[in-house]
């Protein structure tokens, strides 16, 4: 966070946030590599290059986005927020606590209704969990994710410093929760996102993984009787029960295809 607050310093906060990511991408890695989890996990799944591809796509959305509504005015800027009086970091903790319920309905619905599961399938469909793809989503989830989530964070009066510190908390405790390594979490797991928890929601079965749908905070979990964690045990076997394609083009085209390829006799890629 400090290479991100700098980046603040010096107007720069798009380029220092990229710096600050790879920076944890690299520590995590060391992580992953030195105290890992689970050793199948480190075996090769094939879908290096897609997660690297839908990540890319995804980031880039993101941060367009967000330039966008800057410069559009729908995100108002620092000395216009209506709270932009507020210490910093009221505003961002605020600001968390509103984007969460919006993110956390979003991924709830995104796995109780067929519709949106199509799009959604396309993450839950790795069977090992490491920071590589923390971000493979399809685009149309995560414009679900952003259309869900910014009204809360335009509404409730933050300033634009404190919606790029909620945006940059958020992509940061995601790579945390996909890395596959061995983190004891401990008291976190009652009130943040952690690997232990977010583990049991990519489980396979959907009566363990309809769970945890927070991404930053466990408060709406909670709340709403979603909250899931097994103490002093593991989670099995992740993934999903139907089908899906290898490649990323592939992966991009599965929901609009959905039931006819789910429909095929055989289990086999796209042709």
């Amino acid at each position: 966070m400090g290479i991100l607050a700098l980046g603040f310093s010096r107007e720069a906060e798009t380029a220092y946030f990229n710096l600050s990511y790879l920076w944890i991408i690299a520590c995590l890695l060391l992580c992953e590599r030195h105290f890992t989890y689970r050793l199948d996990w480190t075996l090769t799944d094939g879908q290096t290059g897609a997660n690297i591809y839908h990540t890319l796509l995804n980031k880039g959305l993101v941060q367009v986005a967000i330039v966008v509504g800057i410069s559009t005015g729908l995100i108002t800027t620092q000395e216009e927020a209506l709270l932009s009086d507020w210490p910093l970091v009221l505003q961002v903790l605020l600001g968390l606590l509103a984007s969460e319920l919006g993110l956390y309905w979003a991924h709830r619905c995104a796995h109780e209704y067929p519709l949106l599961w199509r799009f959604h399938s396309v993450h839950h469909s790795v069977k090992k969990l490491w920071l590589v793809n923390t971000g493979r989503f399809h685009f149309v989830d995560s414009i679900i994710s952003v259309v869900a989530s910014l009204p809360f964070l335009i509404l409730c009066g933050i300033s634009t410093d404190a919606i790029v510190w909620v945006s940059a908390i958020t992509a940061y405790i995601g790579i945390l929760t996909h890395c596959n390594a061995d983190m004891h979490c401990g008291v976190l797991n009652k009130v943040f996102n952690t690997p232990q928890l977010h583990r049991w929601h990519h489980s396979i079965d959907s009566r363990i993984g309809n769970s945890n749908y927070g991404e930053n905070l466990m408060l709406w979990d909670k709340i709403f009787g979603t909250y899931y964690y097994k103490e002093d045990s593991v989670v099995d076997v992740i993934g999903i029960k139907e089908k899906m394609p290898t490649t990323f083009t592939k992966q991009l085209l599965i929901p609009f295809i959905w039931n006819r390829y789910q429909d095929t006799a055989e289990d086999v890629d796209m042709e």
